[in-house]
């Protein structure tokens, strides 16, 4: 595929990324920009502008003329671009992947699952038109029907972080513009790239031009979008901090808001688990993705006898996970997205140290085995871990463990339920009347029972609880579909 903005790239000359506007490529009015490194090796390869209230409301404004018409398009013929755009990210899953390993860092097997999971999505939306049916009562009084009608919004906007730049733009644009809604995607600042891709591909699918739009930028565009009054609704994902802001403002300002915020997972582990199957799936769910990801298993709350062995097996394998560049084979964890994100998990590790927490594996000092200079760490894993600590208590989003012992399953309850935020819990056990128990009393939005990463697929909503989400709505399954989408009700009578 012939790209207009992946053309061939020069350190010393890094292209100036474009928004995406009524079908266009066009130079944003802002001057200002943020540097777009390979996370991997420091290198500089694309800037990304920060765009202001002008380009945000040329893009709502391109999205507002076009929805006048999309909404109009039998949700069959929508659907059908979207099996169209199914097949095209399938023919390009690995250029996705690529571009994802290039300007996040995670390895190429993470990026392919993240490509995929997007993919799913897309295949759920190919559903429209059944997830869009209304309902109807006949006679609901004497000579008078009742019927329910889903109708699109309007435009529909969405704010996405730099963890999955495919995975987390594919959870929204989908959905919405299958039921009838034009959309403007502001893509993570430090991770914008492969946003454009998706763009490129829709447009290969033949989606008309202005119902997909992208603008750039931070937190300027942000708050220009929260308060556009031709923008209806508001899809976020982001740190707790600025989920609530988004959930506030945009709230303030009359729109739906679904605001996906961060998480603080715990992985229950009881004394009748077995090891050999637990140990790897715990590696995976906190080290996976440079534990940047908002179900990454950062707290291991290990029951009863089976701590010191279960300590000693994270400690060993941690300290044995090849850190490196993401399109080697052989790595296992990759650099986090910045140098400075790195400096700021050292000092969260630093402060654990100073409460009490031990380091079993200490991963300040690595680097990269393959001799790569970017924004490498290795895995670390606390033990003497208490609830109170801030190791426990804060997002750390990187690759830290921690790990605090427990005498029985009440206690790790109250471990886990202790924690402001909700997004997901998981149990490693034999016994199924434990994992009842936990199922039933913990307060989490998705749960897993010997599953590491308990990540819902796209028929069901990304459910996070408590301080880990602000709205009603989550994304993904059906709930995405009321999220986008407002019902009428229509009271009948011929004479």
């Amino acid at each position: 595929m012939h790209s207009t903005v992946f053309p061939s790239r020069s350190v010393t000359q890094p292209e100036v990324l474009k928004n995406f506007v009524g079908g266009q490529w066009v130079a944003s009015e802002s001057r200002q920009v943020h540097d777009v490194p390979n996370p991997a090796t420091g290198e500089l390869f694309a800037r990304v502008p920060l765009a202001g209230a002008a380009d945000v409301d040329s893009a709502v404004s391109a999205a507002g003329r076009a929805y006048e018409q999309w909404r109009q398009v039998p949700v069959v013929d929508r659907a059908r671009v979207m099996f169209r755009y199914r097949d095209v990210l399938e023919k390009h899953a690995e250029d996705l992947a690529r571009s994802v390993t290039n300007e996040n860092g995670k390895t190429l097997d993470e990026s392919r699952g993240e490509v995929r999971r997007g993919i799913e999505v897309v295949e759920f939306a190919c559903g429209m038109p059944t997830l869009m049916m209304g309902s109807v009562v006949e006679d609901a009084a004497r000579g008078i029907d009742s019927e329910l009608i889903r109708v699109p919004l309007g435009v529909a906007a969405g704010i996405c972080p730099f963890n999955f730049p495919v995975m987390i733009p594919l959870w929204m644009l989908p959905i919405a513009i299958t039921c009838g809604n034009a959309f403007v995607l502001k893509p993570s600042d430090r991770t914008p790239i492969s946003a454009t891709l998706l763009a490129e591909l829709l447009h290969e699918a033949g989606l008309p031009d202005g119902v997909l739009n992208i603008v750039h930028g931070a937190k300027e565009a942000v708050d220009a979008l929260l308060s556009h009054p031709d923008v209806r609704s508001i899809s976020f994902v982001g740190s707790a901090p600025v989920a609530k802001y988004v959930y506030q403002t945009a709230a303030a300002h009359g729109k739906r808001v679904q605001a996906l915020a961060g998480a603080k997972n715990h992985l229950v582990v009881m004394d009748d688990a077995d090891l050999s199957k637990t140990v790897p799936a715990i590696l995976a769910s906190a080290f996976g993705n440079a534990g940047e990801r908002c179900l990454a298993g950062s707290v291991v709350v290990a029951v009863g006898a089976i701590a010191d062995s279960l300590v000693g097996r994270l400690a060993d394998a941690a300290s044995k996970l090849r850190i490196g560049v993401g399109w080697d084979s052989a790595t296992e964890l990759g650099p986090v997205i910045r140098d400075s994100h790195r400096e700021a998990i050292i000092k969260r590790i630093e402060r654990g140290v100073e409460e009490g927490a031990v380091p079993v594996c200490d991963g300040r000092q690595r680097t990269a085995q393959d001799g790569a200079h970017g924004y490498f760490m290795g895995a670390t894993v606390f033990d003497q871990v208490h609830p109170e600590m801030s190791v426990a208590q804060e997002e750390i989003f990187g690759p830290v463990l921690s790990v605090i012992r427990v005498d029985d399953l009440d206690e790790a309850l109250q471990v886990v339920n202790g924690s402001r935020f909700g997004n997901m819990a998981c149990i490693f056990t034999s016994s199924g009347k434990a994992a009842r128990e936990f199922r039933s009393r913990v307060e989490a939005g998705m749960v897993g029972i010997n599953i590491g990463v308990a990540a819902p697929i796209a028929f069901f909503p990304f459910s996070g609880w408590k301080g880990s989400f602000f709205g009603d709505l989550h994304a993904t399954g059906r709930d995405a579909v009321e999220f986008y989408t407002d019902k009428r009700v229509v009271t009948t009578r011929w004479q």
